[in-house]
């Protein structure tokens, strides 16, 4: 009958004898994707999946909803409102005295 010192030994053998096969099948996937890459030209950003996004056209101009009389300013209606709108608004007027 074999020992527990034993059989820790085979088990300590079996560890190594893995790793050194992980390592050993690691180079050689190493080494063939390495070979692969070069026949095919291929980069690592190629390899890590990243696609560029197509780029915008310049983004899409939004046409404006809303003009200050007194200077010609406008607003699209989005985002923040200027402070030429806040200032009239406070003031009593409505969102529709601007509207174009």
């Amino acid at each position: 009958m074999t020992t527990i010192q034993e059989l820790m030994a085979q088990k300590a053998a079996l560890e190594k004898q893995i790793a050194e096969a992980q390592r050993a099948a690691k180079s050689d996937a190493i080494t063939k994707v390495k070979a692969l890459m070069a026949e095919y030209g291929l980069t690592a950003a190629d390899l890590a999946g990243k696609v560029a996004a197509p780029k915008a056209e310049g983004g899409k101009k939004v046409a404006a909803k809303y003009r200050d009389p007194a200077t010609g300013q406008t607003w699209t209606g989005r985002g923040l409102k200027p402070k030429w709108l806040q200032s009239a608004l406070g003031a009593g007027k409505s969102l529709d005295d601007f509207a174009l």
